[in-house]
């Protein structure tokens, strides 16, 4: 008798799903001239953002430059956000 109640010769499989690996191909996987655009378009849009908040008085147009280029989606609509609010407050 086997610990788990269950007899079976070595070849018999239990109803348990095939092992997978993590990579199931869904993942596609960046060329290396894909991966140096990528990095100069964030680059620009991180000098960008980081220039026009240094040009503007920012005290911490450094931490919006990073920022911005880790998250741009949602760091620069904040950043210019702030900016015309301030600006139209100001005004």
């Amino acid at each position: 008798m086997v610990a788990g109640g269950e007899e079976g010769g070595a070849g018999r499989t239990r109803d348990r799903p095939e092992r997978r690996s993590c990579n199931t191909g869904s993942v596609e996987q960046w060329s290396p001239i894909q991966f140096v655009v990528a990095i100069v378009i964030a680059s620009a849009i991180s000098l960008g953002t980081f220039a026009h908040a240094d040009r503007h008085g920012s005290s911490h147009a450094t931490a919006w430059g990073v920022g911005a280029f880790l998250f741009a989606a949602l760091v620069v609509p904040v950043y210019f956000g702030q900016y015309w609010y301030r600006k139209r407050s100001a005004a």
